[in-house]
């Protein structure tokens, strides 16, 4: 039985006829470079997300730091950001000479604990950057709230998430600003690479576009020094008719990991993934944690024996890699939960065409390893 961590063939053939003829016409259109084509998506994708702005530009990792400079981050300035997530999050703000601040996570969510960051502001903290790690909401009042007190902005970072939901509310727009990628294995994924900035606020999303546009708001005429970061149109027309099947693919993602909860509620070794029930997960992955007396990289050696596909998000917690212990003013609180996460998680496949013959197989080679140990007293 062939089983994927993500099928993204399958996606493309379920779809096929309708992403062609997106395709073909903007290649008879010849307009690949902005035009109507990407101003349509990035109209449909604020609306889809109950916003106001969206702008497409080349890549999530574009996305926060274009965020990063609309909100004025500086050299010298402090973000704080968890420490469990991809280093993009934190390296789109040390690229504009900001020092990472790393909190610790709520062990059950993943997401950055709110509890930990008033600790961690100083006069030099700009902004906050919750990340809705593996499609779970981050906590968002109490975060909004510490910012307000502290005139902090708040950039979501939404990578993960597109159209999950917090207290009925869509990720992406509950902060100053708010970022996506369009990678291909994301829930809304392109055929390349691909980002979003959002936001309600006219003057950030002046801001973004400016700086998104090498610093000008006309050409010839740059106020500052930007970038150059755009989302062609073939990638914005193959999103766009993705999102029109977004919310099926969350909920083909939602009913998958009621399966995997299901197959794997009587293996006590296992904790299955955490669902907050004011929010709304949309699962980018399902993420099992393994107790430590059975042993998480023991069981990714047994699952590749058995050619299941898996994938540790993340092994190495931001504050433990070498760019930022090495980096004058980056710091952290206590990250006891970040690093007995590192240790403990490990994802297993999550796609839109997962069958549920493919999730037995793979609980089941889960559910021998796990028994076999525990009944062995290792």
């Amino acid at each position: 039985m062939d089983i994927q961590m993500v099928d993204l063939h399958g996606q493309y053939l379920a779809i096929k006829d309708e992403v062609d003829a997106a395709i073909q016409e903007v290649l008879d259109s010849t307009r690949f470079i902005k035009g109507p084509v990407v101003g349509q998506f990035e109209c449909d994708l604020a609306g889809y997300l109950d916003g106001t702005y969206a702008l497409g530009v080349g890549n999530g990792t574009d996305a926060l730091q274009l965020a990063f400079m609309a909100a004025g981050i500086e050299p010298g300035d402090e973000v704080i950001s968890p420490a469990f997530t991809f280093i993009a999050t934190a390296e789109a703000a040390a690229l504009l000479g900001a020092a990472p601040v790393f909190a610790d996570i709520d062990p059950q969510t993943y997401n950055i604990d709110p509890a930990q960051i008033e600790a961690l502001i100083t006069p030099r903290t700009k902004a906050i950057v919750p990340v809705h790690l593996f499609g779970q909401p981050a906590d968002m009042d109490p975060i909004m709230e510490i910012a307000e007190r502290h005139g902090l902005t708040v950039i979501e970072d939404a990578a993960q998430a597109v159209g999950a939901r917090y207290e009925g509310r869509k990720v992406g727009f509950l902060g100053h600003m708010g970022t996506l990628s369009f990678f291909p294995s994301k829930n809304l994924g392109a055929f390349g690479d691909g980002g979003a900035v959002l936001t309600d606020d006219a003057d950030l999303f002046e801001q973004v576009k400016m700086m998104a546009n090498h610093g000008a708001r006309k050409k010839y005429y740059n106020e500052v020094v930007g970038v150059n970061s755009r989302l062609d149109a073939l990638q914005a027309a193959i999103l766009g008719v993705k999102l029109r099947h977004l919310d099926d693919y969350a909920e083909a993602r939602r009913a998958a990991a009621d399966r995997y909860d299901a197959l794997l509620a009587d293996a006590d070794a296992i904790t299955t993934p955490h669902r907050d029930p004011d929010s709304y997960h949309v699962f980018h992955q399902y993420t099992i944690r393994v107790a430590p007396e059975v042993g998480r990289d023991a069981l990714q050696a047994h699952l590749k024996a058995e050619g299941i596909p898996h994938a540790v998000y993340y092994p190495t917690a931001l504050h433990r890699l070498p760019v930022f212990t090495d980096m004058p003013g980056a710091r952290h609180g206590e990250m006891t939960a970040t690093e007995q996460a590192c240790d403990e998680v490990l994802s297993l496949p999550m796609h839109t065409e997962l069958t549920a013959a493919q999730q037995e197989r793979v609980a089941e080679a889960v559910l021998d390893f796990v028994n076999h140990r525990v009944r062995a007293g290792v």
